[in-house]
């Protein structure tokens, strides 16, 4: 008996030694008011960027994108993952693609959020595998109010749903199994841009019917509770009579409103079950994009039912199991939908934040960070963007990355702040100048530039950040900012430069000094200047005199 406890102790030893240590999967923590990512017990700042819908699928497109991704400073990519490659066969899985991404991003040194292409794809049915497409009876569609069937299918069958659960749960058990070691994988986001079009929900018999039954105690409870916020649906159930049971007209009335917080409903539920099942396979932190709504548009003229800003509190109450609910910021105003999504204890991640070739793009990474304390970023179609796009682009990550200790350390505290002119709809820039206090002294930055011609300045791709980095002492850094500054706190005595040094930080995490800068290069101790063009890191002690 003692001889097999020897050898079983023994076999134990051999297994323990050639078993890779478990790490903890990345999960998110709360910081003051802002959330982070811990990777292996240490928070991350995703500076990102999205893959277009179709590059994943192929390893041979990607091969020359790969290095050029990891030459722009980004250290994460956002990568498709289509359910009608993992699973051409119900039952039978296919991991060549998905594996593929996992070795391509570890050969660069880069992380993956996974974006799980299953059930819906901009609100269409396109990447599920022809098995599901081609089975209409086991499948159906949703449907307009005249029967015909759309490219969407139905949110209410629970065949779809299943088969979405078992694929998507097989995805996840197989990330544990090949990255749990190594968290190459940071996030998974839960299918995309959900919502009906071009009606506000759908018409199909399954769905008719329980459009008319009652009304979820769930949501009801949710509705119920003040919460000292507004709430659009809120606000439209007490218009409404504010009731405790009845069908969806009953308590939201006749018309979209009530079409489209059904819709809502119905999506978060069936998400819920699927990101419920994925974490009970590997509880790696989950989210949902929205496909915005522009003012004045009507449900079904965006995906109607999505996760768009009037609807966060459906999602919320119909799928806990979600982290972060996301918007994809393609609008001309950034500051505005992205304010919304940031609102009270809510995480911040903007996974498509216009396209990568834009020019106001780096403005707002800077913002999104230093204002609404992101824990990531990443424009779209971040493969394609062209050499002097991708020039400027990789300047700005290239800033942030040498800042991301004192960002990450500065999160949720009220150390530190973005700044960009806001940009409306209509392409108007209001480049008015805007005041922040951070710690014992207020900043006013001005985007327009003193030294430069007026007409030659872009100020819609203006901006930066400063952070407090002690009582007297400011990182300031950006592009296009003319920055000036008084004591927050006594109305008498003025602010000035003790000494300003441009320069980075090192790979180490250490300042490497420029020039001192003095004279014209702050207008004699008036203000500082980050000139158009060209991103760059100043480091400010100011001093009070009367």
């Amino acid at each position: 008996m003692e001889r097999i406890r020897r050898g079983l102790a023994l076999c134990g030893a051999v297994l323990l030694a050639c078993t890779p240590a478990y790490s903890a999967p990345p999960r998110l923590q709360r910081q003051g008011a802002a959330v982070r990512l811990l990777v292996h017990g240490h928070p991350l700042l995703v500076l990102g960027g999205e893959l277009g819908n179709s590059s994943a699928s192929s390893a041979a497109y990607m091969a020359r994108h790969w290095p050029r991704l990891k030459q722009m400073h980004l250290n994460t990519i956002l990568a498709p993952v289509s359910w009608e490659l993992i699973e051409p066969r119900e039952g039978q899985f296919n991991w060549s693609s998905v594996d593929t991404l996992l070795t391509a991003a570890r050969a660069q040194h880069l992380h993956l959020v996974l974006l799980w292409f299953g059930t819906w794809k901009n609100s269409m049915s396109t990447y599920v595998p022809a098995w599901v497409k081609r089975d209409q009876s086991r499948f159906p569609r949703a449907q307009l109010p005249d029967g015909r069937s759309l490219d969407i299918l139905s949110a209410l069958n629970p065949a779809i749903r299943d088969a979405d659960v078992r694929a998507f749960t097989a995805l996840m058990a197989h990330i544990r199994a090949t990255d749990q070691t190594q968290n190459t994988v940071l996030m998974v986001q839960v299918e995309n841009e959900m919502g009906m079009l071009p009606v506000p929900r759908d018409h199909a018999p399954e769905a008719e019917r329980r459009f008319h039954d009652r009304v979820p105690d769930e949501l009801v409870r949710m509705l119920a509770l003040d919460t000292g916020g507004d709430s659009y649906v809120r606000r439209v159930w007490q218009r409404n009579g504010a009731k405790r049971s009845g069908n969806w007209t009953q308590l939201f009335g006749e018309g979209d409103a009530a079409a489209e917080i059904f819709t809502a409903w119905h999506y978060a539920r069936f998400t819920e079950a699927v990101a419920a099942a994925g974490k009970s396979a590997y509880a790696l932190p989950m989210y949902v994009n929205a496909a915005l709504n522009r003012p004045n548009a009507r449900p079904g003229e965006y995906p109607s039912g999505g996760p768009v800003p009037h609807l966060i509190d459906v999602w919320k109450a119909g799928a806990p199991s979600i982290d972060i609910i996301a918007p994809d910021i393609y609008f001309r105003d950034f500051i505005e939908p992205a304010s919304r999504y940031h609102h009270g204890n809510d995480p911040l991640f903007v996974p498509e934040a216009g396209r990568a070739g834009q020019q106001d793009v780096p403005a707002n990474a800077f913002y999104a960070f230093g204002k609404l304390d992101a824990l990531g970023f990443s424009p779209f179609s971040i493969e394609s963007v062209d050499d002097q796009l991708r020039g400027q682009l990789a300047a700005a990550y290239d800033t942030l990355e040498q800042l991301t200790p004192f960002i990450l350390a500065s999160q949720g505290l009220g150390r530190m702040s973005g700044f960009r002119p806001r940009v409306l709809e209509d392409g108007t820039v209001q480049d008015a100048p805007v005041t922040e206090t951070i710690g014992a002294f207020k900043f006013t930055v001005s985007f327009i530039d003193t030294q430069s011609p007026r007409a030659q300045q872009n100020t819609a791709s203006h901006g930066g950040m400063i952070i407090e980095a002690g009582p007297e002492d400011y990182i300031v850094a950006g592009q296009g900012m003319i920055v000036t500054f008084e004591p927050a706190d006594d109305a008498i005595a003025q602010a000035g430069i003790d000494n300003v040094w441009e320069g980075s930080f090192d790979a180490g995490g250490k300042w490497v000094p420029g020039r001192l800068l003095n004279g014209d290069q702050t207008h004699q101790g008036r203000h500082l200047r980050l000139a158009p063009g060209r991103f760059q890191i100043q480091r400010v002690r100011l001093y009070r005199y009367r």
